[in-house]
């Protein structure tokens, strides 16, 4: 028998709690069981508003499908159909019974039940067990998810090891689950992630990428990647930024330590991240081991991390099968982001281009949290944010009065030669050397070769 706790339904519901109890609804007017599970029932109890709400219930997929108007059934043969309702998706899935999982994510057989606690009984955590019946308005625990809440402890339904050799990623959940709500793994649940971490090689990048998204961009990122550290999972998974652990840096620069702790703590300052930004903040100086060397002055130095580093993040981001405008933006944002330590000494020109870069605003957040994170020395930031707001609605680089339509009328021909003095005019023009049209002519009349 459940463990059953008494728990109203929210006043006043939301758009999703309202079309979610409406689907319960349905379903249990043609008698069949049906429960809100996993992570909203979780969430409701902590007293957060649910990111989606799922729903586990004894009918079949093919009823599902007849009973609901709009539906969605690419899952159907793992006994999961997604329903759309009022503009929502709820994934519907049947109850069914724990069966061998030979691939490490997907079980060979699917056996549906009217039980639902031999549903619970194959889920992964026990917090994530719980049932929430919203129309009798109790939450059912058969696996100790209350008390597991309530103690604030992550553990697995059942032998970690089985959980674990169910589903890899499992893992990775385990870490992230842990993180964002603030609570101890339990020891046996501790010491399987540990043994099976090995594992997660045989997962695919995008699902171990779709993981770290979500322990980047939520709470408690750098708790997240410490106790991926402790566990073995990052050496596994990242090993670049694993191996960032006791590379020291020059303690003037860096009196934090060494370049996994700088990493750390610059996921702490973060505000509000996008995955450009916290991929970059990740991958910012994890080509400092590579070019670690020390110098004639017996510091360590790290000469053209940036570089090294660019390319590494484009390689990682590449086997996670990140889009190539994501690599792009991460790769410049890495390799440039050393650039900020000499803006009072570039050109007008160099930093009106480098603030119309369309990375501009997620390099200025990794400079930021980058300084904060080490020396706290911010004078390169501050410069360019008043240069920056010193431009208001105005474009940093406007059009150039002047094209290479232009220029070949003058007489050049199309080639690197006039690709070359476009640039020089275009500096030029920026630098306020010359302003109109009429004298970038002129400086590029005088470059026309000796007929």
């Amino acid at each position: 028998m459940p463990l059953k706790l008494k728990f109203p339904r929210p006043e006043p519901p939301s758009p999703m709690f309202s079309a979610a109890l409406e689907i319960v609804t349905i379903l249990r007017e043609h008698g069949k069981k049906a429960f809100f599970a996993g992570g909203a029932a979780r969430d409701l109890l902590l007293g957060t508003a649910p990111h989606d709400i799922d729903i586990a219930t004894s009918a079949r997929p093919e009823e599902i499908q007849s009973w609901f108007e709009k539906t969605c059934a690419i899952g159907a043969s793992f006994g999961v159909v997604t329903i759309l309702r009022d503009g929502l998706a709820f994934e519907t899935a049947t109850l069914r019974e724990e069966r061998e999982y030979l691939d490490g994510r997907r079980p060979e057989t699917v056996l549906y039940t009217d039980n639902e606690q031999l549903d619970v009984e194959r889920r992964d955590f026990t917090i994530n067990g719980i049932l929430y019946d919203p129309i009798e308005e109790e939450m059912l625990d058969f696996v100790g998810g209350l008390e597991d809440l309530r103690r604030g402890i992550l553990r697995t339904i059942g032998d970690p090891a089985r959980r674990f050799s169910e589903d890899y990623l499992r893992i990775l959940r385990a870490a992230r689950f842990a993180t964002r709500l603030g609570f101890n793994l339990e020891k046996t649940t501790e010491h399987a992630m540990m043994k099976f971490a090995s594992n997660l090689k045989r997962l695919s990048g995008e699902r171990i990428r779709d993981e770290l998204e979500k322990m980047l961009l939520g709470p408690r990122p750098a708790d997240a990647f410490r106790l991926m550290q402790k566990t073995g999972i990052l050496r596994v998974v990242l090993p670049e930024v694993a191996g960032l652990e006791g590379v020291e840096q020059p303690p003037e620069h860096h009196p934090e330590g060494d370049v996994f702790t700088h990493t750390m703590i610059m996921l702490e300052k973060m505000c509000h991240p996008t995955r450009e930004l916290a991929w970059s903040v990740l991958l910012h100086d994890v080509g400092k081991k590579a070019t670690a060397a020390v110098g004639k002055d017996g510091n360590v130095h790290f000469y053209g991390h940036e570089k090294t580093g660019a390319e590494m993040s484009a390689a990682i981001l590449s086997r996670f099968k990140c889009s190539s405008a994501l690599i792009g933006t991460v790769e410049k944002c890495v390799a440039g982001h050393m650039r900020f330590a000499f803006v009072d000494q570039m050109k007008r020109s160099t930093w009106l281009k480098m603030i119309a870069a369309p990375t501009f605003p997620t390099e200025m957040e990794l400079n930021r949290v980058d300084c904060a994170s080490c020396h706290g020395k911010m004078d390169g930031y501050l410069l360019m944010l008043d240069r920056w707001i010193a431009l208001a609605d105005k474009p940093a680089v406007p059009p150039l009065p002047v094209n290479g339509n232009d220029l070949i009328r003058l007489g050049f021909r199309p080639g690197v030669r006039l690709g070359l003095l476009l640039g020089e005019l275009r500096d030029l023009f920026l630098e306020g050397t010359l302003t109109t049209r009429e004298a970038l002519l002129g400086h590029a009349r005088k470059q026309l070769p000796p007929s």
